[in-house]
């Protein structure tokens, strides 16, 4: 029998019981869909933070608390000894190289008359910041070194603080409580975006004298450094890094560059996208295991069928190769079922969240669901090849 007779009668038979056909293929589509869904949201997950720091310029660096592979973690309470006098020692030192910006942040809640809005993340930056980070205002200004200096309070806010707190109304020279003191909105930001359920826009920006001064923060969670050329900025690391050693040890700080913190990103969500989609193949695997329970329970049930073939001729090899066929093809229905509705879902989603469908991940997916359906095909489909032909013949 050639291979295409096989597959005719692999699809017969598996037309014949459409049901049980469509729920044994169920689990290799759960487990299809589950991986490039999974992986769609990673890779999302990794283009929006990776467009989002290039954005910020490639001449940027970063200085934060801790260091990255030493013995404390970055941003711990205890490894942050970053001090204002800090970002002040840079900004003196590397004047005719780099900006500098010193950064904290904190939550709280604001209020505008009867509106609230809870959670917003407040920055305390100084007046440099537009210089360093690329920040883009529809409206009004950002603070002046002077305000900065007098701890004025006076602030930037972003879209969704103006939306909450003012809608359409006028929200320029108008005086919101930020945890229980007065600001001034001076200036409007542009739109932002969110990631992941967090709204980047609902932010708000004062002097970073005067958020120390409020919250009694003598500690900095961020100093941004931005080299005058991109040319210079290994320079500019390597003489922040000697500077900051002379008050501070190797574990207490990073400074860290555009292209290490993408580095770190793209080793993190690997790890991510390794991970998640290992646990989505469990499903497949489970999908699996249910092509050969389904295929023995098949071979048991059509025991006399196999008997009257082998005894009109057909050999071993054609009867092992219409049961792996026949796995095949469950396995193959399955895995195209599951990328439709991966990718579907995926676009689906991406109209809330960033996603990215790599080829690669339709691929990987594909391939694992027929290898699947080889190996979990491969028992049945020997142990149908190797029935008696008589003793076939005389079951019931």
């Amino acid at each position: 029998m050639d291979i295409l007779e096989t597959t005719r009668s692999a699809l017969t038979s598996i037309l014949a019981n459409r049901m049980r056909s469509f729920l044994t293929i169920l689990g290799i589509v759960i487990g299809v869909t589950s991986i490039i869904l999974l992986i769609s949201l990673v890779s999302g997950l990794k283009t929006y933070i990776t467009s989002q720091i290039e954005g910020l310029g490639s001449n940027l660096l970063i200085v934060i608390p801790g260091r990255i592979g030493g013995a404390r973690s970055p941003g711990g309470v205890q490894a942050n000894r970053l001090e204002y006098s800090d970002a002040a020692n840079l900004r003196n030192r590397l004047s005719d190289q780099a900006q500098v910006s010193a950064a904290i942040q904190r939550n709280a809640a604001l209020k505008f008359g009867n509106k609230n809005d809870k959670g917003v993340a407040i920055f305390g930056v100084e007046a440099t910041y537009p210089k360093v980070i690329s920040l883009n205002l529809t409206r009004g200004r950002f603070f002046k070194e002077s305000e900065q200096q007098a701890a004025k309070k006076v602030a930037v806010i972003g879209t969704t603080v103006k939306s909450n707190l003012f809608g359409e109304g006028k929200s320029i020279g108008q005086a919101i409580d930020v945890a229980g003191l007065k600001y001034t909105v001076i200036g409007i930001l542009g739109p932002r975006g969110a990631i992941f359920g967090i709204d980047l826009d609902n932010s708000i920006y004062i002097p970073i004298s005067a958020a120390q001064r409020q919250f009694g923060i003598d500690r900095l969670n961020t100093i941004y450094i931005s080299a005058n050329s991109a040319g210079n900025v290994k320079a500019v690391q390597d003489r922040a890094t000697a500077l900051l050693k002379k008050r501070l040890s190797e574990d207490e700080f990073t400074v860290q560059t555009q292209e290490q913190t993408l580095s770190i990103i793209s080793q993190v969500t690997g790890v991510l996208t390794a991970a998640l989609g290992g646990i989505a193949a469990i499903s497949l695997i489970v999908g699996g295991i249910g092509i050969m329970n389904i295929m023995l329970v098949s071979v048991t049930e059509r025991t006399r069928e196999i008997g009257l073939r082998k005894a009109v001729g057909a050999k071993p090899s054609d009867i092992r190769n219409q049961f792996l066929i026949e796995a095949i093809i469950l396995s193959g229905l399955g895995g195209v079922i599951g990328i439709i509705l991966g990718i579907g879902l995926s676009l689906l989603i991406g109209k809330f969240f960033t996603t990215t469908v790599p080829l690669w991940s339709v691929g990987l997916s594909f391939g694992f669901s027929m290898l699947v359906g080889v190996i979990f095909g491969v028992a049945p489909a020997i142990r149908a090849a190797k029935l008696d032909p008589i003793e076939a013949l005389r079951h019931e």
